[in-house]
């Protein structure tokens, strides 16, 4: 098994390099792991010691964050040594302030590993929910660093619970402690024999609810809506746009605000030709009064003033979790795809939760719609039917409490987590 991993590893590491002649992540993951153990070498000459936090992407980052941030206050001498896997979370967070350094994950081979681990020096290792590399947690093991794993989560579909997954299996015996998202996830390991588990929670309940404590203000989306009912639609794919249009002109008095996964220009031009024509507007027009609006004419000489139109098109990142402030509800995309998108940067605000089917794997989803604050829709129909209920003010506002008292009741995991760590 151990063979099949490492030409497993040589294999994706070859298809992404010729992927990179078309493929602009694909050209970022390359380009990012080029003579990467040298500038390594280079930027943590001299440390002492660190702590290393890994993310598969920007969603686990997201996720890790809190803890993160609490060990640097905990411990401000500690260095931290960021690490992505994905183009999408490094990208975004190579110059996040909370750590000294930020890096890609050079590929999982016995020498990168015993390379990367001689050069930054970890006296801990944290990886966030998975992420499984077999010879990084064989090298942290062999030097006895202890490695965690926080926000866990386990299913019984998974390799390591197959009759093919022992070196998965192997992998886990590896990490010093594991603290699990939920039961499921603690019985599922005591099954394997692991008892070195804790029931601490999902540290993004952390996150979101110290996101909704000082939300920022984005003046320009504050203008857009101007006191109307706004639909929050977040991280969305086609799929989802070609609904949401659709919805649009069922209820002419809603502002819709939506922030598609893909912001490439191609993306925002087919979800354009999707909206009625003059009514829609870019937030990157709005923040740049020198640019065109609808790429036709000038925002100081438009008639339409800012809050006149219906859509707002959210054509730049990192913005979400502050848009979802401005909402009355709230739409999670990708529920048609692989999978929906963050839900609990929604809930935090006290908005009601719309998503597509595809949304079992997500515990706190399934949990929302228990608590009467999510509601899966199939279709259109099944959409207009789900906004309709929840233009009711007596019954989106229930919802929307219930979406926060979620959040609020669940926080805490960051502390347990902590304690661990300091010791």
């Amino acid at each position: 098994m151990l063979f099949l991993y490492r030409l497993g590893i040589a294999v994706f590491s070859l298809l992404m390099r010729i992927a990179a002649f078309w493929h602009p992540k694909a050209k970022l993951w390359v380009q990012g792991r080029q003579h990467l153990l040298d500038r390594i070498a280079r930027e943590t000459q001299g440390w002492d010691s660190s702590a290393w936090f890994h993310f598969a992407s920007l969603g686990e980052f997201e996720q890790g964050r809190p803890v993160m941030e609490a060990l640097k206050k905990a411990r401000p001498e500690l260095k931290i040594v960021v690490t992505f896997f994905s183009p999408s979370g490094y990208e975004i967070r190579k110059n996040y302030a909370g750590a000294d350094k930020v890096f890609y994950l050079p590929m999982d081979t016995p020498r990168n590993a015993a390379s990367f681990i001689r050069l930054i020096k970890p006296e801990m290792a944290v990886f966030t929910k998975y992420e499984y590399w077999f010879f990084y947690f064989l090298e942290l093991y062999r030097q006895e660093i202890p490695l965690y794993m926080i926000s866990s989560i386990f299913r019984p579909d998974q390799v390591f619970f197959k009759w093919y997954g022992g070196l998965h299996r192997h992998m886990l015996a590896y990490v010093k402690h594991f603290f699990v998202q939920n039961e499921e996830s603690k019985s599922l390991l005591g099954s394997l024999g692991f008892q070195n588990t804790s029931l601490a929670g999902d540290t993004r309940f952390d996150r979101v609810a110290a996101l909704s404590q000082h939300p920022k203000k984005i003046k320009e989306v504050a203008e857009f809506c101007e006191d109307r009912k706004v639909l929050v639609a977040g991280s969305t794919w086609p799929e989802d746009e070609a609904l949401l249009a659709t919805l649009l002109l069922q209820h002419p008095d809603w502002k819709l605000i939506i922030a598609p996964h893909e912001v490439s220009s191609g993306n925002i031009e087919h979800l354009c030709d999707l909206l009625p024509s003059g009514g829609w507007i870019k937030l990157s027009e709005l923040m740049s009064p020198e640019s065109t609006v609808n790429s036709q004419q000038s925002i100081e000489n438009s008639r339409l003033k800012t809050e006149d139109y219906k859509v707002l098109i959210v054509d730049t990142i990192g913005l979400l979790s502050t848009l979802y402030a401005y909402g009355d509800i709230a739409y999670i995309g990708g529920g048609f795809g692989k999978g929906i998108h963050n839900t609990l940067e929604a809930a935090t605000y006290g908005v009601p939760i719309i998503f597509g089917p595809n949304y079992q794997k997500f515990q706190e989803a399934k949990d929302l719609i228990s608590e009467g604050a999510g509601f899966s829709i199939a279709n259109a129909e099944e959409l207009k039917d789900t906004f309709q209920q929840l233009t009711d003010a007596g019954y989106r506002n229930k919802a929307g409490t219930g979406a926060k008292y979620y959040v609020q009741s669940r926080v805490g995991a960051t502390e347990i987590i902590l304690k661990q760590l300091l010791k």
